[in-house]
């Protein structure tokens, strides 16, 4: 328990979080109990199910996942922090040219949320200095920080804290931002006051289910990572199932279409730091510029990016993808010369998707 626990006012501490929380770039703070064990059932039939694909460290704390107190002993309260991040220069009608770029099949599409720097290094840092500020009122107390890097439920603690609702896609919405931003969490010993929920506002909409390229949301609120864009793109480290591979088109890093479907993205906010501003050239560039590279090119490029988590290799096999996709498309002389270029020193792994790719050409 924090010193001095007893000497603050719970009401006036939680309205300077939300003003510091605000200084440092976040957009939204609600306050969550730690009891979501009306959502470990939802979990384990999840799990059971087998949605979780490779992700094996999703059933290796499942139940932690839904238990903060057993996560970070002492734990009373999780902060829930929201964070926009559509760049700041981001125009108005932003998904009609995210959509044309899917629909050019010779440019490279990266999910919005990994063209700016790594989230994970923003948020991180930006909640450990929010926890230090209130240490600062309160004097020293328990507390952890969260950035999508422990097992936590954090779409639960978002909509029990009123951050949001969970969509239908499995991601927490909020009527006045969409879905266009990243949850971070402080696990914390002190009882601040919780935030209520509100309700959730999907209605009879189905867009983004319609939407989705390989079908992956298979129930609202139930998504199969095994059939996601993002799961394959990123998460996968094996060779891309040949039945999905002609839907991911021209997506190498992750899938926004479930995102750029959905209605309440119409109010999605831009961002108040720089950080997620667009880094060369991600967001316009060709697929095979890309498929240039070297991997020493790969890491130079990609420093500080949340692109290099998945290595040169799972680079260049999405790629090969998205390649194979385009030559389909428009036969091209120059599409096969880049990819019989690369073949002789690829690993086996992009060596096959190199081979697909190379099979795609219309005869």
């Amino acid at each position: 328990m924090a010193i001095g626990a007893q000497a603050w006012d719970g009401a006036k501490l939680l309205t300077q979080v939300r003003g510091w929380a605000t200084e440092l770039g976040f957009s939204q703070i609600g306050v969550a109990d730690v009891d979501l064990s009306s959502a470990e059932p939802g979990l384990q039939a999840w799990l059971a199910a087998g949605y979780h694909g490779g992700m094996h460290y999703m059933a290796a704390h499942d139940a932690k996942r839904a238990r903060p107190a057993e996560l970070v002993a002492g734990t009373l309260r999780v902060i829930s922090a929201r964070m926009d991040y559509l760049p700041p220069g981001t125009p108005d009608g932003w998904q009609a040219i995210e959509w044309r770029r899917i629909a050019d099949p010779a440019e490279a599409t990266v999910s919005l949320y990994a063209r700016g720097r790594d989230y994970h290094k923003v948020l991180r840092s930006r909640l450990q200095t929010l926890a230090d500020r209130i240490a600062e009122a309160i004097g020293p107390f328990g507390h952890r920080v969260f950035t999508d890097s422990a097992p936590l439920l954090e779409v639960e603690l978002a909509a029990r804290s009123g951050v949001g609702w969970r969509g239908k896609h499995t991601l927490a919405l909020t009527r006045d931002a969409g879905s266009m931003f990243f949850l971070g969490e402080i696990c914390v010993d002190i009882a601040l006051p919780l935030t209520a929920p509100v309700g959730a506002h999907c209605g009879r909409c189905s867009a983004c289910i319609d939407v989705c390229p390989t079908q992956a949301i298979v129930a609202p609120y139930r998504l199969d990572a095994r059939r996601c864009i993002s799961y394959l793109t990123i998460e996968h480290d094996g060779p891309i199932p040949l039945k999905f591979r002609a839907a991911i088109g021209n997506r190498i890093y992750g899938c926004d279409d479930c995102q750029l479907a959905c209605p309440w993205n119409k109010f999605a906010q831009r961002s108040a730091l720089p950080d997620f501003d667009a880094r060369e050239p991600y967001a316009d560039a060709s697929l095979l510029a890309l498929w240039s590279w070297s991997e020493d090119e790969f890491l130079r490029r990609t420093e500080g990016s949340a692109i290099r988590r998945i290595g040169h290799e799972r680079w260049q096999r999405n790629l090969a993808v998205a390649i194979g996709n385009a030559l389909r498309a428009a036969p091209s002389a120059a599409i096969e010369a880049a990819l019989h270029e690369r073949l002789a020193g690829a690993s086996a792994l992009v060596a096959e998707h190199i081979a697909w790719a190379l099979q795609q050409r219309p005869s």
